[in-house]
């Protein structure tokens, strides 16, 4: 029944184009998103065409006989039409099954865009991954987020932390120029954890060029000095915290606090979910760091999973 194609440049504007419309896609399936980092990954994603039509796409890479979906990005299942069905789509996972075993693959691992991404309801992968493939959830990361129409109220501690910034004399703009706080996320990452962020200060730099819309950064300042700031990535749907990070002075004046409730105030209208992202630390999801966890529940936020699965072919 489909026609299923490997992805070469040649189709990025249909491939591109196909996103934009789809139901559950955002801005990081677009290739000039995704093939930032190119030389990273094998890639492997593929078309699925009824009768010439595209009806979804499949963000991947190849690695040592494995399917990934995508290890490069954040979620990354099929990216379906709002035509596409749930007859169609267990048919395409079956499908799709007997090609990658005709290609010597032997395993899927696949992550699930979560629910709350989602344009339109869009869950008939999952539906087929558990029938067709029986596939089973081998990493479950633990997330934050706000249902935005029926917000929280937030702890008094995050409450008091906006107060302490305003004394401080601090002040929260957007801001073009990510190289101040790409310094100051980096020595955080590094004395905290020993780890630099997913992106170079280039990287994040040259996607903000690609999607001024999309990837927004807001700082807060003091005498001029950025103390911190947050990075978002915004959806149709969701405002999500991609990089959040405050120098130790700025930590005591409160001034995540204070980026955050500018943030919630003016730059979530029309949206429906803050995403503050992960709270877990380690490749299956297990390790919750629970500070982080307390502390982005403290601004209203409350739990959502980002899942994997994975099967034999």
């Amino acid at each position: 029944m489909f026609e299923i194609v490997r992805y070469t440049s040649a189709c990025a504007n249909e491939w591109n184009d196909f996103v934009a419309a789809s139901k559950n896609g955002t801005f990081l399936f677009d290739r000039n998103y995704m093939d930032y980092h190119a030389d990273r990954f094998s890639d492997y994603s593929l078309l699925f065409y009824t009768k010439g039509r595209l009806k979804a796409v499949l963000p991947a890479n190849a690695k040592d006989g494995v399917l990934y979906s995508h290890q490069g990005l954040t979620y990354g299942g099929l990216v379906m039409s709002e035509q596409l069905t749930i007859v169609e789509t267990v048919t395409l996972f079956a499908e799709l099954n007997n090609v990658l075993h005709q290609k010597g693959f032997r395993k899927v691992e696949y992550k699930c865009i979560p629910s709350i991404y989602h344009r339109l309801s869009a869950e008939e992968d999952l539906y087929a991954m558990f029938h067709v493939c029986k596939a089973r959830l081998v990493a479950r990361d633990y997330a934050t987020n706000i249902f935005l129409p029926n917000s929280l109220r937030w702890e008094r501690v995050r409450r008091r932390g906006i107060q302490r910034a305003k004394n401080a004399g601090l002040v929260v703009e957007c801001s073009q120029d990510y190289t101040d706080f790409w310094q100051v996320l980096s020595d955080n990452l590094m004395n905290k954890y020993g780890v630099r962020p997913v992106h170079t200060l280039d990287e994040i730099t040259l996607l903000h060029r690609r999607f001024p819309d999309n990837i927004v950064l807001y700082v807060a300042k003091r005498n001029g000095e950025v103390v911190a700031g947050v990075v978002l990535y915004m959806t149709s749907r969701v405002v999500h915290a991609q990089y959040s990070s405050a120098t130790p002075e700025g930590k005591k004046m409160g001034a995540i606090d204070f980026i955050y409730d500018h943030i919630m105030n003016h730059c979530c209208e029309g949206y429906a979910f803050f995403d503050f992202g992960r709270s877990t630390e380690n490749p299956d999801g297990s390790g919750l760091n629970e500070q982080l966890a307390f502390q982005k529940e403290g601004y209203g936020g409350r739990g959502v999973c980002y899942d994997v699965y994975e099967w034999a072919l």
